[in-house]
């Protein structure tokens, strides 16, 4: 299935790429023998040579005072937050005016760029949306003109995650799903609903509401907390490992429904390529109906086994399962990141470097405003046997670290003498995620 509709070019790459189990540096059975050989290893090293906890606020190398001073410069951050502004105003242009065929940008900046280019850009930045979020500024300008303190609100901030989750749980069903999602009505729908209830419910809550309600924030701070840029104890910047941040997230409400969002929803995106299941759809009276029902499964199924598997830890070490499933989540973060990288690597490559051309023509008229229309996408980047190999570093590599974060959590959470064996079960589930993932990827 591709993640753009009909809408666009016939020439739209798969969501999950090109690499198919004969680019594979291995055997197929080889490599989920492998695979789930360096998770049992990996485990059997942690219980052996990380036996506490490790992972420290103080931690990390501190970046050089010039690049710690830019990163916390108002100029800086007021240059990105023009900069988001001005290309929010041209992509509403397009929106608004443009015309709806295949050549308008706004599909690519929402499906590709927004999706795709915001989690893998926050991997390497951090959560950046906290800065280039133009719902942001439109909050902040609306108390403005009221002559209102930006810290207004009408009742605390106590939902968690729950809002993030049900928005990304809804961008996900419209990406994937929704009829005619590239069209520019069922996007000026979308796009104004967003809007409305985004502001709605900042006016209620106050910017609080934003860095863990708001779901492009809660997306970007999420696959944000693996980058190796971060803020030590003190406040200050830091080069660090991407299990810091994972280890640093409160367990709040709604964390562990986010995080099943972000993992099923890609999940659901390589299942739905199946081709049983796409003939089974296509033929029924109601595809879309079986589509969205196998979507929230899918979403379902994430949080049912890692629950299951908490509680099993629970048992084995002898503590409350109660909350222990959140206490968790974060280690599906890492996960999620590799199955980004591997479903829409091939696609942002391809299509994001598109969707610029686009940009430069943004009503439809032949303009080359920007300079970009003639740029053409870098095909050596989407080679078969380089996608295949991406694929596979990016889940297993996504697997191991989500080992060891949850291994870091259970030295943290369990007694000493149990939090081995109080990870099995998790080490397992680990295992059928890593074997899930490939499977879907390479199952033609």
């Amino acid at each position: 299935m591709t993640l753009l509709p009909a809408a666009l070019p016939s020439v739209m790459l798969p969501a999950h790429g090109i690499g198919s189990r004969e680019d594979l540096p291995l055997p197929f059975d080889l490599l989920l023998i492998g695979a789930g050989l360096a998770l049992a290893i990996s485990f059997v090293a942690l219980g052996v040579l990380w036996k506490q906890p490790r992972l420290r606020r103080t931690d990390g190398r501190l970046l050089p005072p010039a690049l710690a001073l830019a990163l916390d410069s108002p100029f800086v951050r007021g240059v990105f937050a023009v900069l988001s502004l001005a290309l929010t105003a041209w992509v509403l242009m397009s929106l608004v005016f443009g015309k709806d065929d295949a050549n308008n940008p706004v599909p690519y900046v929402v499906y590709v760029w927004l999706w795709v280019g915001l989690g893998l850009l926050s991997m390497v930045l951090g959560p950046i949306w906290r800065v280039l979020n133009p719902v942001r500024y439109l909050h902040r300008g609306l108390l403005a003109l009221a002559r209102v303190s930006p810290d207004f609100s009408l009742a605390p901030y106590r939902l968690g995650y729950w809002p993030a989750a049900l928005g990304l749980f809804a961008f996900t069903w419209l990406e994937l799903i929704a009829p005619d999602n590239a069209t520019l009505p069922v996007l000026r729908v979308a796009i104004l609903g967003f809007l409305l209830i985004s502001v709605m419910l900042a006016m209620v809550f106050g910017r609080d509401y934003f860095a863990t309600g708001d779901p492009f924030e809660a997306w970007s701070g999420l696959y944000g907390s693996l980058s190796p840029l971060g803020r030590r104890e003190d406040g200050r910047w830091v080069l660090r490992t991407p299990l810091h941040g994972p280890n640093e997230l409160a367990p709040r409400s709604g964390l562990l429904a986010t995080t099943s969002v972000m993992l099923g929803g890609t999940a659901y995106d390589g299942f739905s390529g199946e081709t049983w299941w796409y003939s089974f759809t296509q033929s029924s009276d109601v595809p879309r109906v079986w589509e969205t029902l196998a979507l929230v499964a899918l979403c379902l199924l994430v949080p049912a086994m890692l629950w299951v598997a908490a509680a099993v830890s629970a048992a084995l070490a002898k503590v409350p399962v109660r909350g222990l499933a959140t206490a968790f989540a974060p280690s599906l973060i890492p996960i999620a990141a590799g199955y980004l990288v591997a479903h829409y690597w091939s696609l942002f490559v391809f299509e994001g470097v598109n969707g610029l051309a686009r940009l430069s023509d943004p009503l439809g008229t032949g303009a080359n405003w920007l300079g970009t229309a003639g740029i053409h996408p870098w095909h050596a980047l989407i080679d078969p046997g380089l996608v295949a190999t991406i694929q596979v570093v990016s889940i297993v590599t996504g697997h191991l670290l989500g080992v060891v974060v949850a291994h870091e959590r259970a030295v943290s959470l369990f007694p000493r003498r149990v939090a081995v064996t109080g990870q099995v079960p998790l080490l397992v589930l680990m295992v059928v995620y890593t074997v899930g993932g490939l499977t879907l990827l390479f199952s033609h």
